[in-house]
Order: C-alpha cells, then structure tokens, then sequence
C-alpha cells in the first residue's frame, strides 16, 4: 500500500538532510509505528506521503499513485492527522466535520450518517452540538482523527496523535485506532513516546538522523539467542540481598545479578527448565520470593538495541578507517 525507494529531504542547499536514502514497504492493512526522537525524520515522511512536502530525490507512491506526479490520486486515499490541531472554533463538532465532509464532496445525502457514524466511532456523539473551542484537547484529537476518516480513507497517516493527551484520553484514542485496525484500514502512526505503540503496532521502523535503521516485526528485530533470558526476582523485605546475589552468581547458568530499585534482575543462558531450576534453588535455600519472571521485551527495548548496535558499528567501521 506504501513504498518508498530512496526518499530524500534536503534544506538550505544540501547543509540540512532531514531524509537520507529511506526505503520502506508497508503492506495493505498493516498498522505501522514509526519510532525514534524528535527530529528523526518521521514527520518529514508522513509531509511528504500527505503530498504537503516535496521530496528532494527519491520515490513514493501509496495505492500505486506518484505522490508528486499524481497528488490528486493519492490525497483520495488517505487520511492525513498532523501533530498539530487548527480548528474553526465557531463550529460545532458536527459542523466542523459537515464542512470536511463537504470539502471531500461526500454526498450531501449520506453525510448526515457518515458524520453521525464517525462520531459514534471516536465517542463524540455527545458532544456534536458543542463548539469545537470547548472540547478538550482529548477530544479535538479524536474529532481530528474523525475528520481525517471523513471520506473513509484506505490509508490513515498520523502523526503523533497522541502528544499532549492526559493518560486516560490517551488509553481512550488508543482504543480508537485498535477499532480502526479491526476495520482493515492501513495505518502509519508515529510518536517518540514508545509504550503508546506497543499494542497497537504489526510492524515498527526504527528512524534516527533521517536514517531508518531498522524495520520490520518486533520479534524479527530482537538480535539475541533464544536461550538468553533476563528474570526480574522480588524478596520480602527481611531477606539479605548480598547473600541472595551469591547465590544465585554460583549459578553455571547466570551471566549477572545486578540490583535495580527493590528487585534483582537477573541474566541467564538456558532454556525454561534451567530458569525453573533457579527457581527451584532459591525455595530449597528458603528464600522467600514474591515475585519471580521473565522480562518480556518491548519497543523501547528493541530501540534502545538497534540504536546500540548501530553506535557500535559505527564505532568498529571508524577504528577500521583508521588502522
């Protein structure tokens, strides 16, 4: 649905390269989170897929269609929610979508249901008399997202769509976009706020400095053996850390014992049986455990691994420069 080859983005005469060399594949019906700081790259993508941008060198298309060579095409497809929110503040919710509604030409004998429909959507029905100025922030954010719905789009693009929203208006968005993601719809949402994209996301790529470094599954992206393990271990607190952490280093199995606030993660080599044993060890030596597993990994872990390892290579690359 989404292809990029090459995309790039300079400024001031080539001094500033926002996108350098991007290439990206995003399948029909994917939900995409694009990661990485400020800065990255990421909205400079989602502008130039939007046709809003023009690209200094490079290819996209999304259906097909040339996103400079055929705007008109492609701005049929999609969905475009930026990070930033104008209204028309003397509008009313509904108001304001039957003006998009109109700006899209949908029917005028269908609006009335489309309108009703999307509010309904993004929990606004309530709401549809009320003048967009007294909506909260949360709830211009999904008004946003229902007026980029408003012509229904195969393709969404949002960009950090839930920057500056409290927890509960964020959990409340997030359960939209899950709706959305049921309905088949292709999705590319970014935000710098990793955890928001953990459960919502197929496939993530990893930007930084203009550059994607790393794309694909989750699991795909995790570079370390199956048998390493990191387990979190929780003591009451009558129990003598020091003596624990000797005892589990005697382990041929633990790599480290390291303490982190009121619990000891531990990092293992083995398979289930082998963390059973641990287990096993610390009851037969009557330690009393309140909590003991394995630390599943996520977005930010993956992150935070893609971006080391490309340090590190960038490291060996320049040591190998210089010998």
């Amino acid at each position: 649905m989404i292809k990029i080859e090459g995309l790039r983005k300079e400024y001031k005469n080539g001094s500033l390269v926002a996108l350098d060399n991007l290439h990206l594949q995003i399948e029909q019906g994917t939900v995409f989170g694009f990661i990485g700081p400020n800065g990255a790259g990421k909205s400079t993508t989602m502008l130039i897929l939007a046709t809003l941008l023009t690209p200094t060198s490079g290819h996209a298309e999304i259906g097909g269609f040339h996103v400079v060579k055929q705007g008109d095409q492609v701005r049929r497809l999609i969905g475009y929610m930026p990070d930033f929110f104008g209204v028309y503040d003397n509008l009313t919710a509904y108001e304001y979508l039957e003006f998009y509604a109109s700006c899209y030409g949908v029917d005028k004998e269908i609006q009335q249901r489309v309108i009703t429909d999307l509010l309904e959507l993004v929990n606004l029905i309530d709401k549809r008399q009320q003048p967009v100025d007294g909506l909260s922030r949360g709830m211009k954010q999904r008004l946003g997202l229902a007026r980029s719905l408003v012509h229904d789009p195969a393709v969404l693009i949002l960009d950090e769509p839930a920057s500056g929203l409290d927890p509960r208006a964020r959990i409340e968005f997030r359960e939209v976009l899950k709706e959305l993601r049921s309905m088949g719809k292709t999705i590319m949402i970014s935000s710098h706020i990793l955890p928001e994209l953990a459960d919502l996301c197929d496939t993530i790529g990893v930007m930084e400095h203009g550059k994607l470094i790393a794309s694909g599954p989750v699991d795909q992206l995790i570079q370390k053996p199956k048998e390493e393990r990191l387990l979190e271990l929780r003591l009451l607190a009558d129990q003598q850390i020091e003596e624990v952490k000797e005892l589990l280093q005697a382990d041929p199995n633990v790599q480290s014992v390291e303490e982190d606030q009121e619990q000891l993660l531990i990092q293992m080599v083995g398979n289930e049986q082998q963390q059973a044993d641990i287990l096993m060890n610390l009851i037969t030596k009557e330690i009393k455990v309140v909590h003991f597993a394995e630390v599943s990994v996520n977005i930010e872990d993956v992150f935070l691994q893609v971006t080391e390892q490309r340090e590190e290579a960038n490291v060996n690359e320049h040591s190998n420069e210089t010998i």
